[in-house]
């Protein structure tokens, strides 16, 4: 594995090193950044920069108005788009959008690909991933499914009734489109795209949360007899737990990539801190209780970044990576949550406040050790893997 940098990606790594500092880090206290994230006024404001840059959607196709970056190239943009937590969002390759522009690249049709991908390539709407359940239905454990799709056929044509109750959904508020993923009655799973203004689609409510970053929240979704077409179906009848996993392992590691970026910052602020601040006579960086805290946010941010460029590189090698993805999502989420964590010990009492960008990357990271599947969950499978060989 070579991990050197070609000089046209440092190039490029270093225009979105620019774009974000100049650009979108002085955006950062716009009063249209709320609890349930950026207004849509604000969001399209960050995505035209971006657009005039050229640096839109960099991760998509050229076809569709992206710079079509293998992963290992994503893992260096997508670090520094994530050096602000208004990059990602600006530069249209934050969660859920990106993961969705990846699948329907590989497993839409190519009405679809016009209908739905090409404006969301392009920054103008936005989508939503619906999968997660209120219990008794899908968490962690997709098999337990509870949203149904029935087929129909009467005067109005062919097609599917959808019902169940989706929660979690981030970006479900103000979103184009949902991508839902519902079960046959054989019991396998299928994912369906729709309009979020169709008939039968109610976003019940946004949930308060630890995070504020993503644009539209994190929803309560509720399908009421929600009515498509065949044109509907994304892929084929009955493969939706196998396009979940063309989604998931590399949107698991576009999520370690952008915190990274984040993490970076933490870091460089608490840096910056312990070097001006004094106290019991020399700056705290020199004293070891913050040196040693400084010295260790330097390991954890080397070793996710490793963990994070071996990914990509098996995903640009055609593997699926499924494993790796798992076992970089556990290492990245925790050594980044270290990262930022002890930048808000060292910034004592201003790293709880507003002060500083660390509490908002704080309350951001916190909840990457849960969403894409709890440490535990990889923890757990990695085991089983472990206990199958022999």
């Amino acid at each position: 594995m070579n991990f050197a940098l070609t000089p046209e990606l440092q190039a490029l790594q270093a225009r979105v090193r620019r774009f974000i500092v100049d650009e979108i880090i002085p955006l950062e206290r716009d009063p249209r950044w709320g609890d349930h994230g950026p207004r849509e006024d604000f969001r399209l404001e960050l995505v035209a920069r971006a657009k005039t840059a050229g640096l839109l959607a960099p991760h998509v196709s050229e076809h569709y108005g992206g710079l079509g970056l293998d992963h290992r190239s994503r893992a260096v943009v997508f670090e520094e788009a994530g050096y602000s937590t208004l990059g990602p969002l600006a530069m249209n390759l934050f969660a859920p959008d990106e993961g969705n522009m990846h699948l329907m690249e590989v497993v839409a049709t190519a009405d679809q690909k016009n209908r739905w991908l090409a404006p969301l390539a392009s920054g103008q709407i936005r989508s939503c991933f619906c999968m997660t359940e209120p219990p008794p239905g899908a968490g962690s454990d997709p098999s337990m499914l509870q949203t149904t799709a029935m087929p129909v056929s009467d005067a109005h044509g062919e097609g599917w009734l959808i019902n169940g109750t989706k929660w979690l959904i981030t970006g479900a508020d103000g979103a184009g489109f949902a991508i839902i993923m519902a079960r046959l009655p054989d019991g396998s799973a299928t994912m369906f795209l729709s309009d979020m203004n169709a008939p039968g689609i109610t976003v019940e409510r946004t949930m308060d949360s630890l995070d504020r970053c993503f644009p539209g929240g994190h929803c309560v979704v509720k399908f009421d007899n929600l009515r498509v077409g065949p044109d509907a179906v994304l892929g084929e009848l009955g493969k939706g737990f196998r396009y979940a996993q063309v989604r998931l392992a590399p949107a698991r590691l576009t999520h370690c990539m952008r915190w990274l970026g984040a993490a970076r910052r933490a870091h460089d602020v608490a840096l910056a801190h312990a070097r001006k601040r004094t106290a019991f006579g020399k700056p705290l960086g020199e004293h070891e209780g913050v040196g040693f805290m400084l010295a260790d946010n330097e390991l954890d941010i080397h070793t996710a970044r490793l963990s994070i460029w071996h990914c990509a590189w098996v995903l640009d090698q055609g593997g699926k990576a499924n494993t790796e993805s798992s076992m970089t999502k556990v290492i990245a989420s925790e050594a980044i949550f270290r990262v930022v964590d002890r930048c808000v010990q060292i910034l004592g009492g201003q790293g709880v406040t507003g002060e500083t960008i660390v509490e908002r990357i704080w309350r951001d990271v916190r909840p990457f050790r849960i969403y894409d599947g709890p440490s535990e969950v990889h923890r757990w499978s990695l085991a089983k893997k472990l206990m199958a060989k022999e």
